[in-house]
């Protein structure tokens, strides 16, 4: 077993710039020190270590069994030293941040997200505008917000992929589905993503249907869902506490797919890259369809 003093980094990297290199002056010439300078290094090493881990010949360099063991170890200090020295050079990220979340997503996820991103840049100031994807893209294009989560409009290729998921019909667990009369619908106003996909199902498989409670808000939909009022569209992996989703059946056709993703300006800004960049880890963290 190897016991010895802690080893300096320095040391450390001459080290293993001559075992991946196997000689010495491969080593001197990527450091960019003297070949003396590499012999000193390795010597005041395998001192500390108490160990020869180098065997020296007139053809190569090669390590001993106990070299193999410190050379795997050195690469793990040296990256977690690297990963330090990145993390306590880089200047900690300022300014304000105008980001827009689709209103399905403020009342569920985005406190999880928020929370972990403050935690890491506590001096970024956040400015939030909760809405419809479509109002959100529109804020976006003419330059009102910085970055948005939203669900992918039709046609629209920007941003990157969080998740995809079916949309599912939502409501009280105890909602009393009658076949012949027109489905009631919990929507949000036009010119909503979920409300355009749903009723263009419901229009192709000729099911009957009304808008019985319209609202901007998820807040209000989820209280006229928990009323038992009627049904809602929406992402199942988002669905408001006190809900339950109601698997297709007879009178309830399946709704199609749904994709969130995240749109911004593209590198230029740290601080909506490292925003961006957490919304994307929570995303698949939390279990990316």
């Amino acid at each position: 077993m190897m016991t010895m003093d802690l080893i300096p980094v320095d040391l450390l990297e001459t080290f293993v710039a001559v075992a991946e290199l196997g000689s010495f002056t491969g080593a001197a010439r990527m450091l960019g020190i003297r070949q003396s300078t590499v012999s000193q290094h390795v010597q005041r090493l395998e001192q500390r270590a108490g160990r020869r881990c180098i065997d020296r010949t007139t053809h190569r360099v090669m390590l001993t069994p106990d070299g193999e063991v410190l050379l795997a170890h050195a690469r793990v200090i040296l990256d977690g030293h690297r990963r330090l020295q990145n993390h306590l050079s880089a200047a900690p990220l300022r300014g304000r941040l105008r980001l827009g979340a689709s209103e399905d997503f403020v009342l569920s996820a985005l406190p999880d997200v928020l929370a972990a991103f403050a935690r890491r840049h506590p001096d970024v100031d956040l400015e939030l505008r909760a809405g419809l994807s479509d109002d959100l893209y529109d804020a976006f294009d003419a330059g009102q917000l910085d970055l948005i989560f939203v669900k992918r409009r039709q046609g629209d290729r920007r941003g990157t992929s969080v998740w995809q998921e079916p949309i599912v019909w939502v409501g009280h667990p105890e909602f009393p589905l009658v076949p012949d009369a027109p489905l009631p619908l919990l929507l949000y106003p036009p010119p909503s993503v979920t409300r355009a996909l749903a009723l263009d199902v419901l229009e192709r498989s000729g099911r009957s249907w009304r808008v019985a409670f319209t609202s901007a808000s998820l807040t209000g939909l989820s209280a006229a869902a928990r009323a038992g009022i009627g049904l809602m569209p929406h992402s199942g992996r988002l669905m408001p506490p006190g809900l339950s989703i109601l698997a297709p059946r007879e009178g309830l056709p399946v709704l199609p797919l749904i994709e969130f993703v995240v749109i911004g300006p593209g590198g230029t800004n740290p601080a909506i890259d490292a925003l961006c960049a957490t919304i994307l880890h929570w995303g698949g963290s939390a279990g990316r369809v």
